[in-house]
Order: C-alpha cells, then sequence, then structure tokens
C-alpha cells in the first residue's frame, strides 16, 4: 500500500492496521518539520544572540536556499599589562621612613647620610675646580704637590698670577727647590696645561676654550659622577654590612627595613649626583 501525504477517512478498525499507523505518525512529523523550516531564521537570530554555538541542523531538515544562520561570537578581549604600565608599578615601590632613634643600637643613620652628603660635596668641589671654562688664579689652587717633605697644594708654594686671560704665571722665588715638582704637578694634572718654566717663574698657557675642549671637559665631567658613584656605593655597602652583622636581638624585619631605608638614602644621592651632572654638561657644551 502506498503512504499518501493526506489522510483519508478511516474507520476505528483501520486505525489498528500498521501501515496506517505508520502512515498517520508519517504525516505528523512532515507537519512539524515544515513548522520548524517556517521559523528557522526567527529561531537563528534568537541562538545566534545568546549562544556561542553554532546551530546544529538536523539531518531529516532540508537546508534552505535563503535563510542561513550565521553563527556571532562573543568578542572576548584580554588585557595584558604594557611596558610602561609595568614599569610604572615597578617604579612606584613603597617608601620607607624610620625613626632614626629608634636603630641607633643597630646603625646611625644619621651618620651614613653624612658619609653620602659628603660624597657628593666632594663632586660639586671637583666640578668647580677642574671644569671652569674661565681663567682665574684660583683655577691652579686645588693642585696637589708632592715634594720629599710631603704633599702641599699649589697656593701654599708659588704665588699665582694672572697675566691675561690666557697665561697664567706661578712665581716659585720663595721655594725654587719645588719649582720641578710643581711643573710635574701641573702636567700630570686633568688640565692639559703645558706649563713654561724660566728660572723659578712657571708659565702656564690656558687652552684655548673650543668645541674639542668643551666636549673633553664633558667626558672628564662623567668620570668625576663615575667616581661619586662608586664611593656611594661603598658608603652603602659599609652600612648594609654593619646592619648585617648586628642581627643578634633584632628581628629580621627591622634587619631588611633598615637596609632598605638605606638603600632609599643612596638611590636619593644617586639622583642627585645625575642631576648635578646634567646641569654641568649643559654649562660646558653651552
Amino acid at each position: 500500500m502506498t503512504c499518501a501525504l493526506e489522510l483519508p477517512v478511516l474507520s476505528k478498525r483501520d486505525c489498528y492496521k500498521p501501515c496506517l499507523l505508520r502512515h498517520i505518525f508519517l504525516h505528523e512529523e512532515n507537519m512539524a518539520l515544515s513548522h520548524l523550516n517556517l521559523l528557522r531564521p526567527v529561531l537563528c537570530r534568537f541562538l545566534s544572540s545568546v549562544s556561542r554555538t553554532p546551530l546544529v541542523t538536523s539531518s531529516r531538515v532540508p537546508s534552505l536556499p535563503h535563510a542561513s544562520c550565521p553563527t556571532v561570537l562573543p568578542n572576548y578581549v584580554r588585557h595584558y599589562a604594557t611596558k610602561k604600565s609595568k614599569a610604572k608599578a615597578k617604579g612606584q615601590t613603597a617608601k620607607v621612613n624610620i625613626n632614626a632613634a629608634l636603630v641607633e643600637d643597630i646603625i646611625s643613620l644619621e651618620e651614613v647620610k653624612e658619609d653620602m652628603a659628603a660624597v657628593l660635596t666632594t663632586l660639586k668641589e671637583d666640578f668647580s675646580r677642574n671644569l671652569s671654562i674661565r681663567t682665574s688664579p684660583g683655577a691652579l689652587d686645588h693642585i696637589t704637590v708632592t715634594t720629599k717633605d710631603g704633599k702641599f697644594p699649589l697656593n701654599q708654594l708659588g704665588q699665582i698670577s694672572m697675566k691675561s686671560p690666557q697665561l697664567l704665571v706661578v712665581n716659585m722665588t720663595g721655594f725654587p727647590e719645588a719649582t720641578t715638582a710643581v711643573t710635574r704637578a701641573l702636567q700630570d694634572s686633568s688640565m692639559g696645561l703645558n706649563p713654561e718654566v724660566e728660572g723659578t717663574i712657571i708659565r702656564v698657557p690656558v687652552p684655548k676654550v673650543t668645541r674639542e675642549h668643551r666636549e673633553n671637559l664633558v667626558k672628564l665631567a662623567k668620570q668625576f659622577s663615575n667616581k661619586a658613584k662608586d664611593s656611594l656605593r661603598k658608603v652603602r655597602t659599609n652600612a648594609v654590612t654593619r646592619v648585617k652583622k648586628s642581627k643578634e636581638g633584632v628581628s629580621e624585619d627591622t634587619i631588611h627595613l633598615v637596609e632598605k631605608q638605606i638603600q632609599q638614602m643612596a638611590d636619593g644621592y644617586v639622583a642627585d649626583i645625575d642631576k648635578q651632572l646634567a646641569t654641568k654638561t649643559k654649562e660646558l657644551l653651552g
């Protein structure tokens, strides 16, 4: 018997026949599928907005030529920390401010601060004495002369005067025996001097302030600043060593805070050294 899509009028007795029962079941299924095809575009739009998984089509439902169901995936974005934000977070370390009186038994923070300040003071003196582009009699005062009787400042052995902006004169009449030592000290100085000796008179031509001379002074300024940083590191290392030796009766947290305070002080003076170098470099290069 051939099963048709349209139901015939059946009697109660005929409904028990297997073929007719199968006919009725297929008819109901086809009706449901036809309704599903009509609702499929609406369902696609709804499901795509609430689910990230595509709609699975049944093999029993025929595909529609103009009812494609696009899958819209949620736009998940993961924000990673940038190098700039990491550096900013790294630089924002908590500052330590310990009362020096509370840690006197461990170390004197005031003495450490004084030693670090002395390093910065020495750097400023080196800059003013050795890196001046202006000629003056006091430009040679800092030079130390080594003699058989000991070490003396140049201005204690000879009388310094300025004959012209490009010429300084050292009169060694008071200590003529130290003339050779003074000449050697002038040559070995970091000022690039080439003294000329005439008896007890030492003539010191001052180099012209050329661009090359300015750049050489900048290099010398960097050497002085690096030397100051080395001295500062020695002060910090000695202080930290003293702190670590006094661990008896002191908690680890206190030791850690004191070490952090010393490092914080050293970092501050390093920043001051860099500022001094930047200012002097700008002054020398004009």
